[in-house]
């Protein structure tokens, strides 16, 4: 199962950051958006992505040059077909996925591996839309791409030892550690990650502690690199709110119900540092919390 060729479904924040990180990692990668005009942008955001770690010195001219190269923009699923592994980074709807990997069935050769990036939603029944369920396999990254040193491979109920072997020789070839885990509802890190975040929501709503004081605690008492309300805006607050959701509906016990303030702020479009506001203010980078008790 050699890798040589990559193809990413959809331009949006996740699906960027795999088709940069795979260009720039020696693959040849082809990224497809759906959206036409969000596609009419996708090449110049990742190439801008490019010259910001350049200006930090994490990036060199060469390095870009080489990624320019290799990446290019799909104007549709047609070019999946020659690729060794596909990466699907759209929405997180089962149903749009099914479509997706439906297509990708009919399109791509039976030794392609076809990975989800889904953070949530079960691989077996993303898998039961594809002509081989044996080459589809979890490959969830984390954002941001380019810094979150994880990848999680997740196993459907039909996925080969060989397909997960070499989706975690992918994820390790572009500088990520992978862990191998069951597909079980949320796997191991939304379901760990939204728990913590849920309940710093609620936090927030009881008034126990100001949004800063919540994060500081897990990051000085328990040596996390970010809180767990830092941490949900820069996933999304739709994406934690999505990830809960399926989650309250699949897990008994009502322990991922999403508290009213998630839904509230979702509903506001405040969905965290892509809209500019969460429970941070974002202003590129920094970021300054947000006091609930003023808005109540």
């Amino acid at each position: 199962m050699k890798i040589e060729r990559v193809f990413v479904v959809g331009g949006g924040t996740m699906g960027r950051g795999i088709a940069s990180l795979s260009a720039l990692s020696g693959y040849a990668t082809v990224v497809f958006e759906a959206e036409a005009a969000a596609r009419a942008r996708l090449r110049q955001a990742i190439e801008g992505s490019w010259e910001r770690a350049a200006e930090k010195g994490k990036l060199r001219p060469e390095a870009i040059a080489g990624a320019g190269a290799r990446l290019t923009v799909a104007e549709g699923l047609a070019t999946a077909a020659d690729a060794d592994l596909v990466v699907e980074a759209v929405p997180e709807s089962l149903e749009l996925k099914q479509r997706v990997f439906t297509d990708l069935g009919k399109l791509c050769r039976p030794s392609a591996i076809l990975g989800s990036n889904t953070s949530s939603l079960s691989i077996s029944e993303i898998a039961r839309a594809a002509e081989r369920p044996d080459r589809v396999v979890g490959i969830h990254f984390f954002n941001p791409v380019a810094v979150m040193p994880l990848v999680e491979i997740v196993r459907g109920r039909e996925t080969s030892d060989a397909t997960v072997e070499a989706a975690a020789d992918f994820a390790a070839s572009l500088g990520k550690t992978p862990i191998r885990v069951a597909d079980a509802p949320g796997f191991a890190t939304s379901r760990l990650g939204v728990a913590l975040g849920l309940e710093a929501m609620r936090m927030v709503e009881e008034g126990v502690a100001g949004v800063e004081d919540i994060d500081r605690a897990m990051e000085l008492g328990y040596g996390h690199r970010m809180g767990p309300l830092k941490t949900s805006d820069l996933v999304g607050l739709d994406v934690r709110l999505a990830i809960a959701e399926t989650l309250s509906r699949e897990l008994s016990g009502g322990r991922f119900a999403p508290p009213a303030l998630l839904s509230r702020l979702v509903a506001q479009g405040k969905t965290g540092r892509k809209s500019g506001e969460g429970f941070y203010r974002w202003d590129g980078d920094s970021a300054s919390a947000v006091d609930f008790r003023e808005e109540s």
